[in-house]
């Protein structure tokens, strides 16, 4: 009989020389040195028993769709119970945060650079937003930030000019303004105003113009704008004088039954809007502000319209009056002219004499309440250039083919 020590030596050896595998282990070794052969198996298997195998598959899938949902749930009532503990111990939860925040403050720092440089374009969206809903807050945290960094401030002005072509750049934009000042008050002029825009003034501009320019209805409100416009000038200038009695007739039935006067420009205005307002096929978009923008440039139009009109009376009436008292004007030219040598002044051109005479005899004939002093200078320049046809001519009258310079 062996003894046990001799049993035990044995055994000892064997496990030595044989060293224990455990199953998972051989089974990942036996799967490794047979995936192929595994794979053709298990292929074969499913050909064969598709049944059981789809039934296995759909058993498979429902207990992990029933694991997902167990673990969902612990993960919810883990988030309700911390939820819960925030809110039951607000100080505690505070005193924790604080004390992680100061214990990794390098962390922090890094999650704070790598965020904000995965999202750049959306921090320094906000912060803007922040800086324009409350300007002057923003105004007063820059003034305090100037106060306690000044030796800040002036290290970065010490490096912007150390550039000598921003340096030079500066002087010379100072020295320009100061010129400029020095010239408005010799010649007695107001200081030049200028609004410096703020970046939050630019940014609110930025964003009027692109909902501005971006509006899908914006061709259609500028068709309809640009239509009513041109139709109300046309209204105007068609039918603006027959508007204007009707309008000064309504005032004084008015004013004869004791009622408030009205302006007679704002009944014809708003009658002529009314007109072709019903003309118009769509007028939708069109606003109050539009409407008033119309207004204002009809009556420039017209008041434009009106000044040609003037202007061009004047000139034909300053000719016709040269061109029926020619001798009589000469005369009166000739003596002007001998006056003004013995007061010992030179001689005018007779042309010119002449046309000023007649001037001065139209101007009490026509209209000419919209010209301004430049504009009678340009009629007595043009009457002179078409008048000179009448003095070199033979006969009693001109022959003309030019036509009249319009106004500008």
């Amino acid at each position: 009989m062996n003894d046990p020590s001799e049993e035990g030596a044995a055994a000892q050896k064997s496990r030595t020389e044989h060293p224990f595998v455990d199953e998972a282990e051989k089974r990942q070794q036996y799967v490794a040195a047979n995936r192929d052969r595994i794979r053709d198996m298990n292929r074969l298997w499913r050909s064969q028993h598709l049944d059981r195998a789809r039934e296995l598959n759909r058993d498979s899938m429902r207990r992990a769709a029933a694991r997902r949902h167990r673990e969902a749930e612990v993960r919810s009532r883990g988030r309700e119970r911390a939820k819960r503990w925030r809110v039951e111990h607000p100080e505690r939860r505070r005193e924790y945060q604080q004390r992680w925040v100061a214990e990794n403050r390098e962390k922090v720092r890094e999650y704070y650079n790598r965020y904000y440089e995965a999202h750049r374009a959306e921090v320094n969206a906000r912060a803007a937003a922040r800086r324009d809903v409350d300007p002057e807050r923003t105004k007063q945290i820059t003034r305090q930030w100037a106060e306690r960094n000044k030796e800040r401030r002036a290290e970065l002005q010490r490096n912007r000019r150390s550039d000598p072509e921003i340096y030079r750049s500066e002087l010379e934009a100072n020295a320009a303004a100061r010129r400029l000042k020095r010239s408005l008050s010799r010649a007695g002029l107001p200081p030049k105003r200028t609004h410096v825009a703020t970046a939050a003034e630019r940014r609110a501009n930025e964003r009027e113009a692109y909902s501005y320019f971006n509006d899908p209805s914006r061709p259609e409100h500028l068709r309809q704008f640009t239509v009513f416009a041109e139709s109300l000038t046309e209204q105007m200038l068609k039918n603006g004088a027959r508007m204007r009695e009707f309008a000064e007739a309504y005032v004084s039935s008015r004013e004869r039954v004791g009622l408030p006067p009205v302006s007679v420009e704002d009944i014809v205005y708003a009658r002529a809007v009314e007109i072709v307002a019903e003309r118009m096929r769509r007028v939708d978009f069109l606003t109050s502000r539009d409407v008033a923008a119309a207004v204002r440039a009809t009556k420039a139009g017209v008041r434009r319209e009106e000044r040609q009109r003037q202007f061009d009376g004047l000139v034909k009436g300053v000719i016709a009056e040269v061109h029926r008292y020619r001798g009589r004007y000469v005369v009166a030219s000739t003596m002007e002219n001998q006056a003004r040598v013995q007061r010992g002044k030179p001689r005018a051109s007779v042309e010119k004499l002449v046309v000023q005479l007649a001037m001065q005899e139209v101007v009490e004939r026509v209209p000419t309440g919209l010209l301004t002093i430049e504009d009678a200078h340009s009629a007595a320049r043009v009457a002179t250039l078409r008048s000179g046809v009448v003095f070199r001519s033979g006969q009693g009258r001109a022959v003309d083919r030019t036509h009249l310079p319009p106004l500008g």
